[in-house]
């Protein structure tokens, strides 16, 4: 860990002494509510989770000095702004990107965030070793490392790993967590008995990994999730993926595609909440979709 990620380390540490807490809405929501917003920030809540401009003074000095160590404290003319933003998730903190995310290495945390972990902590009761497949900022595999032997967090994107090796210190679980730069299990040694994602599920336009799902409709990386993984588990071993589908004509596009690599497992499928992003039915891309619906699929090859 370098000493830009250590201070990212000690700046959350600081905020959670501080009683700060932020929960992270979806970036749509978001820009409704700073738009509704003063143009600087009041409070801590603006800095670190509305993003807001700020002035220095509203800092207390610790807190400023780690944001400038971290190499996230950002200059904008006169004005100053966090490049880092910090997500409550039960009794801790994660780091990821600010808003808006724009960059095409963004790390989100959101709504999405929230539903997986809560999924996970329902559906899975442990593992000897479990990869979190496409981990952006760790959350996933960090909530269950108390459950598990071991957990790996690999991801294709080199910024992400940084940020979920600085949650999993802020998360006291390093001794558990390994970091692997991977695209999907390519980059993963064989020995897992849990693979658990939460891919990037809609077509985005300019190509964000924490966003871009590939494919027409965003599928194709959950579609090799569950490829990949069904292929290099053992019997027993299980798979939870988190991710969304396009409904059209009432047909669930992502499940049809499904099935075919899933006759040797026994799965539950199910939806989870049956429509969000909705105002991604009005760009191109989606205009013979009826509605984007969350699902969680859980299977156990047989």
């Amino acid at each position: 860990m370098d000493a830009g990620q250590r201070a990212l380390v000690e700046l959350g540490r600081e905020l959670s002494r501080l009683g700060y807490h932020f929960t992270t809405p979806t970036p749509e929501t978001h820009r409704r509510v700073v738009s509704r917003k003063g143009a600087l920030s009041r409070d801590l809540r603006d800095v670190f989770g509305w993003s807001l401009p700020f002035e220095q003074a509203l800092l207390p000095p610790r807190l400023f000095a780690l944001l400038a160590e971290s190499g996230a404290l950002l200059r904008e003319g006169a004005r100053l702004r966090s490049g880092a933003r910090y997500s409550s998730l039960g009794d801790g903190l994660f780091v990821h990107s600010a808003y808006p995310t724009r960059e095409s290495d963004a790390v989100f945390f959101g709504p999405d965030t929230y539903r997986y972990c809560a999924l996970l902590e329902a559906r899975v009761d442990g593992a000897r070793r479990c990869v979190d497949v496409g981990a952006g900022c760790g959350a996933g595999g960090i909530v269950l490392a108390p459950r598990c032997e071991s957990v790996v967090l690999c991801d294709v994107n080199p910024r992400a790993l940084r940020l979920a090796e600085v949650n999993a210190a802020l998360a006291g679980v390093t001794s558990k967590i390994s970091l692997v730069c991977s695209d999907v299990l390519g980059g993963v040694d064989d020995g897992f008995d849990l693979v658990v994602a939460n891919p990037p599920y809609l077509a985005d336009e300019m190509h964000r990994a924490y966003r871009d799902g590939g494919g027409a409709l965003g599928a194709e990386l959950s579609l090799r999730i569950a490829r990949e993984a069904l292929e290099r588990l053992p019997r027993g071993g299980g798979l939870v993926l988190y991710t969304a589908t396009a409904i059209v004509d009432g047909e669930d596009l992502l499940l049809r595609a499904l099935l075919p690599h899933l006759r040797g497992a026994r799965f539950d499928y199910r939806e989870l909440d049956p429509d969000v992003f909705g105002e991604e039915l009005d760009r191109s891309a989606y205009r013979n979709v009826e509605r984007i619906a969350v699902v969680a699929l859980d299977a156990i090859k047989e």
